[in-house]
């Protein structure tokens, strides 16, 4: 028996005992099931995308093509508190592109929006049983460790993934490889000894040198002014054009400060940057509005978590108006 084949063993033997075979994604060959989980999984923890967002999206899109006939206003609605939405407007476009069927190479899959190289092999490692590596965040960092690797190098770390790859259980290998840095192969304090690839792991005795840590830079933090535009009773909205938010409703903002009423200030963090924002319900608003809309309509459009704040900010001195007016 070679020592790869006894690194195998070892590892399916972990994932047996310790792997978290719960996961409903790993229950089922459905492709869309997986291919969902997988980009909700790309910037999200598990827990989070489990307790409140897996299964209510599945409840109001149960197939991929129940996502292609959707408008994407309606699937940006079910994605709403993710984050991300680029992953949601590529959701909606492989959707149409594919007429709500997944193609079954890693080639065809690649060739879809928002779908890169780990997730293709993803897919067809979980749905069609393929022997293809993946390469996620945990994995990249088992890889480094065991192959003792300073720098991660994309090349080199799929290189080295083919390389250890179990082609007869590509499945359970893949999954194990992800369990493996998730519960073990940590970032910080890693628990070597529990590991099943310790005896042959080049980088055990200094796991948390592999790979080096990269500095990151401070994240500065951006300044500017919302406007709650009011007109008969309803708000006015904008529907955005930045990338990262194309599509959702939302309020105006702008560098300059607003003339009117100050409400309050909204705070959020981004992966890059903090924004802090001066709430403003202006005496007039100086930029094209798209829509206006009274609460019950704005509860069914899709909307970031800083509009929500900004709303509930709005709603917050709302409140404390009527309250005092009635002292």
């Amino acid at each position: 028996m070679s020592f790869l084949s006894v690194v195998h063993d070892r590892l399916y033997a972990w994932y047996q005992t310790n792997g978290r075979h719960d996961l409903p994604w790993r229950q089922t060959d459905d492709a869309y099931r997986i291919y969902l989980s997988e980009i909700m999984l790309q910037q999200t923890q598990v827990k989070t995308v489990l307790e409140r967002f897996y299964f209510p999206f599945l409840k109001r899109f149960e197939t991929l093509q129940s996502v292609a006939e959707a408008p994407l206003d309606d699937v940006l609605k079910a994605w709403e508190g993710l984050g991300y939405y680029t992953r949601a407007k590529n959701l909606h476009h492989t959707a149409l592109t594919c007429q709500g069927v997944l193609p079954k190479t890693p080639e065809e899959l690649g060739g879809l929006k928002g779908i890169g190289k780990s997730t293709a092999h993803a897919i067809c490692a979980f749905a069609y049983r393929q022997a293809l590596p993946i390469l996620d965040a945990n994995v990249k960092r088992v890889l480094c460790r065991y192959f003792a690797l300073h720098v991660k190098n994309e090349n080199v770390l799929w290189q080295k993934a083919w390389e250890l790859l179990d082609t007869k259980r590509p499945f359970e290998y893949n999954q194990a490889m992800m369990d493996l840095g998730s519960m073990v192969c940590t970032s910080k304090n890693p628990t070597c000894n529990a590991c099943p690839m310790k005896l042959t792991c080049q980088g055990k005795t200094n796991p948390e040198s592999y790979p080096q840590s990269v500095k990151k830079p401070k994240i500065p933090i951006k300044k500017r002014f919302a406007s709650v535009v009011i007109q008969e009773g309803k708000l006015g909205l904008i529907q955005r054009k930045e990338r990262l938010l194309h599509g959702l409703w939302g309020f105006v903002q702008t560098d300059k400060k607003p003339e009117g009423r100050f409400l309050g200030i909204v705070r959020h963090t981004y992966s890059h940057f903090k924004l802090e924002l001066e709430v403003f319900q202006p005496r007039y608003c100086g930029k094209a509005l798209d829509g206006w809309f009274d609460e019950e309509a704005i509860a069914s459009l899709a909307l970031s978590t800083v509009d929500k704040k900004i709303l509930r900010c709005w709603r917050s001195m709302m409140m404390k108006s009527i309250i005092s007016n009635t002292d």
